[in-house]
């Protein structure tokens, strides 16, 4: 029974297996890359013979049912060793040069020994792998194929493209059928499907990684910009602007350079390399430094909302959530190391409000340490390691350690929100930083009268501005609440004669986000239209209304909802929760 994180890890990875001897006996000639267990299932990628013609989601049927048959024989699945030469002749012989590319990168101990590698087989299958495996095919019953994708072998663009297919396996037919009903659930939340539909955003050939927000998309993320503001405002932010583009050596100062140059993108003027920014810290630092601070002057919070441009590999863009271009919700905290705690937990505060209070969203924070890629002193990193941890003690909210996943310049606390069918989405970040203000000498005057050096934390609470709308969009299933949905609310008139009152209700509403829907339809569609495109009240007006000035009241969920005034309509809007009014 795979009861147990590991148990599963092992079940899936056999799967894979098992997946991929059913592959060969049904596509002679095919190739396996590497086929690893991963969150809620497993993959391999696969050479298919170019005469076969592509593997598509049609052929998983076929595949799975093979599966089924190999699995029912009870094949032992049996490990040897074998030194590595003989494992690559062993491949070779099988013109499996996948396998054998790995083994030729596999180096000599200390000693000069070459190492000895482990095989796995079932039947006539053989697979080079370190295990471990369930103890036959038998034992792997619950299992799924879900998708096909294209995969450059070893992630490299400049490699052959191979063929993934991804599938998931359970201990009991209870989760495996629990796990596809999420699946289906989040296929049908899928934000690049509603932002059609609800025409939010769009993506293009001409721009991979760049969406482009039409009008209603835009009403969204202008309201939860508005609130934004608001609330830092609220909470003794400033907010700036930097430059788009900044000298190349503005980033080698900064680390971004030696740390992050294979994410960014450069261009030339006026004969010299400038860097589009992929982060808004190093403008940051040019703005502290235009005057001289007094320790009056902190903590400073200094906000920014700041277009940055980060390479990311064509397969890994995925609609909202992975992009090149992003509007990221920054601020940077110049304090004495005496506010530290005290500034990270008014950050922790906000994130808070804000994920649990207005989204209603539940959350796991975890504390990344040291990365193996890191700038600045085992000294430093201590102090601020030390400084979080502290912080988070304090606060008394739970937290896990994620050792070595911290920024190159400093460790981070990571907020991971979790949506209404359990995923989790990682936002927010609080990331404490003693090497920019060293980097860039940045300092105050003391109440001594002597410069002193300033702490920096840097901090997001929505990330990407983008990728949180893609969020909401798939946790709401493009349902927004009333505060923040691009349409509040669609004035319907019965017929042509009713359309003149419709007009002027609507321009009545102007308060609210609401728009008038005259179209020669007839009524029941232009309600279900509505209905479709989720808009949250539906205000119908025929002769009733417009002889006694009122309105027919529809909400999406709840449906009739009587007749009102223009004026007692609005105060039940006015009603409705909206964090821009503090409430």
């Amino acid at each position: 029974m795979a009861d147990t994180d590991e148990a599963l890890s092992v079940l899936r990875h056999s799967c894979a297996h098992l997946m991929a001897q059913a592959i060969e006996r049904l596509i002679p000639g095919a190739k396996f890359g590497i086929g690893p267990s991963i969150k809620d299932g497993f993959y391999y990628d696969i050479d298919i013979p170019a005469e076969r013609g592509p593997l598509t989601e049609d052929d998983l049927p076929e595949i799975e049912a093979e599966m089924r048959r190999l699995a029912k024989e009870g094949f032992a699945i049996e490990r040897a060793e074998m030194p590595r030469e003989e494992a690559i002749r062993f491949f070779e012989k099988r013109g499996d040069r996948y396998k054998v590319e790995i083994l030729s990168e596999l180096e000599a101990d200390a000693d000069g020994q070459l190492p000895v590698v482990s095989l796995y087989r079932q039947g006539d299958y053989v697979d080079l792998c370190r295990g471990p495996h369930v103890p036959k095919t038998s034992d792997i019953e619950h299992f799924k194929l879900l998708s096909v994708a294209g995969a450059y072998w070893r992630g490299d663009e400049k490699n052959v493209m191979l063929t993934r297919v991804y599938g998931t396996a359970f201990a009991t037919p209870q989760d495996l059928a629990e796990h596809l009903r999420r699946l289906e659930e989040a296929r049908l939340r899928d934000h690049r499907k509603l932002g059609r539909e609800l025409d939010l955003f769009s993506l293009h050939d001409e721009g991979p990684g760049f969406p482009l927000f039409h009008p209603k998309g835009m009403a969204v993320i202008n309201t939860l910009l508005d609130f934004w503001r608001a609330e830092h405002r609220r909470r003794g932010y400033e907010e700036v602007r930097t430059p788009l583009i900044l000298d190349q050596s503005l980033w080698l100062k900064s680390g971004h350079w030696d740390h992050y140059k294979e994410n960014m993108y450069f261009t030339d003027i006026d004969e010299k390399t400038f860097a589009i920014k992929p982060m808004n810290c190093p403008g940051g630092m040019l703005a502290y430094k235009t005057k001289t601070r007094s320790y009056r002057d902190l903590p400073m919070r200094v906000a920014e909302l700041g277009i940055v441009h980060r390479h990311e590999r064509s397969g890994a863009l995925h609609g909202l959530m992975r992009v090149r271009c992003f509007t990221q919700d920054d601020a940077h905290i110049y304090c004495s190391p005496d506010h530290i705690r005290s500034e990270v937990a008014g950050v922790m505060d906000l994130c808070d409000y804000i994920y649990k209070r207005v989204f209603g969203f539940n959350y796991h924070v975890e504390l990344s340490t040291r990365p193996k890629n890191s700038m600045g002193t085992q000294e430093q990193w201590d102090a601020a390691e030390h400084a979080l941890s502290d912080a988070l003690s304090a606060s008394g909210v739970p937290y896990r350690v994620n050792e070595g996943d911290g920024a190159f310049y400093g460790p981070k606390i990571d907020y991971h929100l979790e949506d209404c069918i359990g995923r989790t989405w990682q936002c927010g970040t609080i990331q404490l930083d003693f090497q920019m203000p060293e980097r860039f000498d940045l300092t105050y005057v003391g109440a001594d009268g002597g410069e002193h050096r300033p702490v920096m934390l840097h901090r997001t609470i929505l990330g990407s501005i983008e990728r949180f709308f893609g969020i909401l969009i798939e946790n709401y299933a493009g349902a927004f609440p009333f505060w923040i949905a691009p349409v509040q609310a669609r004035v319907i008139p019965v017929a042509e004669p009713h359309a003149a009152y419709a007009k002027e209700l609507a321009a009545k509403l102007d308060e609210f986000r609401v728009d008038l829907d005259v179209r020669d339809e007839k009524l029941g569609k232009r309600i279900r239209d509505a209905q479709v495109e989720k808009v949250p009240y539906m205000l119908v007006v025929g002769d009733k209304e417009v002889e006694g000035g009122t309105v027919s009241v529809r909400e999406r969920t709840k449906g009739d909802m009587g007749t009102m005034t223009p004026d007692g309509f609005a105060e039940m809007c006015r009603k409705e929760f909206d964090p821009r009014r503090g409430q």
